[in-house]
């Protein structure tokens, strides 16, 4: 979500908000401390405060996942009450747990570096690259002082999952701005940055170079309407691309696109969430669709509530995925857990 269009929001809708999730988050922030969940937890709560394994917040906004040595590494955004810090990581062995690692991409105190302290840093995504044996971390960049006028994707690379994450470079993708934007490795190893550019009406995709470091000149417009938020997963031969709107920090509506090619052509489908609060997604903002290892067709929307007037205290929301044979479809559950696939497998 990007401040760029609508700089002058400074608070979450909470009348856009799924009704019982406004009332929801109020009551949290009432409870404070007393909130925190006591022992291991077994299910998903959207929307709840979520606390990693030594009682704090997950600070990890914009996320992304990656499955390395029968863990999850949960990658995102470290935020402050309103500026950026860098990206954090957090691992777990269930989904549910979350240990933090600690700062797995760091701003620089080179004043001449391109993620000199007070630099933007959103949207971190990982992916392994088997033959360099590398981890790469690609991410959106704002310059120190800049705004949004740079619209750059920066890369950074580590031969540990958790880091230290050492930055490369940052760039426009064969001249093109870059903000929102994702990772996709396909089955054939081929990997992917999907992102949004000029000005954000055009969603592009490139291929990336074989140690994915960079960006190959295939790349290509998949559709030019003001979309941002990009989530990208495969399911039966076929692409399903989750993005959002742009109205700035506000929620707003989801849409779905589906493709046998990830190059396209790409067919508008709807809006894949469902219900009460829908139009809204449920207060949040697309942020990754996650395949859950070990169980056959089964994969987890994560998206961010943002909370602008203090980032750091921005929730999650994560809800199954309900795979049709004409699109996807999501539902809001207070709560879940992973159970929810293996009885509809």
């Amino acid at each position: 979500m990007k401040s760029f269009f609508f700089s002058a929001l400074t608070c979450l809708l909470l009348s856009g908000m799924h009704a019982p999730l406004a009332a929801q988050i109020k009551n949290n922030e009432a409870g404070g401390a007393a909130s925190v969940k006591q022992g291991k937890q077994k299910q998903f709560s959207p929307g709840k405060p979520w606390y990693d394994t030594e009682g704090n917040l997950i600070n990890a906004h914009g996320n992304g996942i990656i499955y390395s040595g029968k863990k999850y590494y949960w990658f995102g955004e470290k935020r402050g009450k309103h500026g950026s810090e860098g990206v954090n990581v957090y691992s777990s062995a269930d989904l549910y747990n979350w240990k933090f690692e600690g700062l797995a991409l760091a701003q620089s105190e080179d004043t001449e570096s391109d993620i000199t302290n007070g630099c933007l840093m959103e949207r971190p995504k990982v992916i392994y690259n088997k033959s360099t044996g590398k981890y790469v971390m690609w991410f959106h960049l704002e310059l120190k002082g800049k705004g949004y006028a740079a619209a750059r994707a920066g890369v950074a690379v580590s031969d540990r999952v958790t880091g230290p994450y050492k930055f490369i470079n940052s760039f426009r993708p064969n001249g093109n701005m870059s903000r929102d934007m994702n990772l996709f490795v396909d089955d054939d190893g081929a990997a992917y940055h999907i992102y949004s550019s000029d000005e954000n009406m055009d969603l592009r995709v490139a291929r990336l170079s074989d140690d994915f470091l960079s960006s190959t000149t295939k790349d290509t417009i998949l559709f030019r309407r003001q979309r941002e938020a990009p989530a990208l997963f495969r399911y039966n031969n076929k692409y399903y691309l989750i993005t959002s709107g742009c109205t700035g920090w506000a929620p707003n509506r989801a849409s779905l696109h589906v493709s046998s090619n990830i190059f396209g052509p790409w067919e508008l489908v709807g809006d894949p969430l469902k219900g009460e609060g829908a139009a809204k997604t449920y207060g949040g903002q697309s942020t990754y669709v996650l395949p859950v290892q070990g169980k056959k067709n089964a994969f987890i929307f994560l998206a961010d509530i943002w909370t602008p007037d203090n980032l750091k205290e921005s929730r999650y929301i994560w809800l199954p995925v309900q795979l049709k044979d004409e699109g996807a479809e999501i539902s809001w559950m207070d709560n879940w857990d992973l159970g929810w696939f293996s009885a509809r497998n």
